[in-house]
């Protein structure tokens, strides 16, 4: 085991704590520019570290009753075949294979790590919108397939990058379902999460991308990061950590694509 990577672990896993965001928006890059961790394996050892570490959550929720299993299974309809259609394809005709693919990967990370930010700072103005566009004359059917689509488009993005499931998908829940109250669409999305990341992660580790010991190293970290930063969330402004975050993710985006 590596005490800095449980050390990176611990400091993603109290940052998922305090803000609700995924890991992956802040483990993927962390693993790549500060330890040069192949971007290939961090992708996939991270998928699988945030199916772990989101399954506690899924749980908790459900408990609660704050997820929407309806609106989970279509986005997992669209995300599931779509992340394994994408990991078929790049290990099949990237040049390569997964490894050959580090440029791309490196690119959708750092696209993700920018819709992320966006996401992050105009969530209330997303959600503002779409009250006002779509509050009023909702199409079920409509809602659905694009509730689809959207895990589709989710997928795609998480099984190269690992990042996406947290802010991004929230942020397209809010739009499609205005109506929701935000704890429950939170909930949706942590619960949708778990099986996306998992089949992404399994599918890396066929791919022979993944690190056994580095995960092991980064879920003793994040546990108890997790715990303590669920605990302090309360004491730090929102609209002083956010900011905050989506500034350090356009950062760390821009130097993943121009890398």
């Amino acid at each position: 085991m590596d005490f800095a990577y449980s050390v990176a672990g611990f400091s993603v896993g109290a940052i998922v704590g305090l803000t609700g965001v995924g890991g992956g928006s802040l483990m993927t890059p962390l693993l790549v520019l500060l330890f040069g961790i192949h971007p290939s394996v961090a992708v996939g050892t991270d998928l699988l570290y945030a199916a772990i570490t989101k399954a506690g959550g899924t749980l908790a929720h459900s408990r609660r009753g704050t997820v929407d299993w309806t609106v989970t299974r279509r986005l997992a309809t669209g995300s599931i075949p779509a992340a394994a259609l994408t990991l078929v394809l790049v290990g099949k005709f990237a040049p390569g294979g997964i490894d050959g693919a580090t440029g791309l990967i490196k690119v959708a990370l750092g696209i993700a790590l920018l819709l992320t930010a966006v996401a992050l700072v105009f969530r209330k103005q997303i959600q503002g919108y779409a009250a006002k566009r779509f509050g009023g004359q909702p199409n079920p059917v409509r809602t659905a397939r694009l509730t689809v689509l959207t895990g589709a488009v989710l997928g795609v993005l998480v099984s190269i990058s690992s990042v996406g499931a947290g802010a991004l998908g929230v942020t397209a829940l809010f739009l499609l379902y205005p109506g929701m109250s935000a704890l429950r669409i939170v909930g949706s999305d942590i619960a949708h999460a778990v099986p996306l990341t998992l089949v992404g992660g399994i599918g890396h580790w066929m791919l022979g991308s993944v690190d056994w010991l580095l995960l092991g190293s980064l879920i003793i970290g994040s546990l108890p990061g997790i715990w303590i930063g669920s605990h302090i969330s309360t004491k730090v402004p929102d609209r002083v950590l956010r900011p905050m975050l989506a500034t350090m993710l356009v950062l760390v985006g821009a130097k993943m694509i121009g890398h």
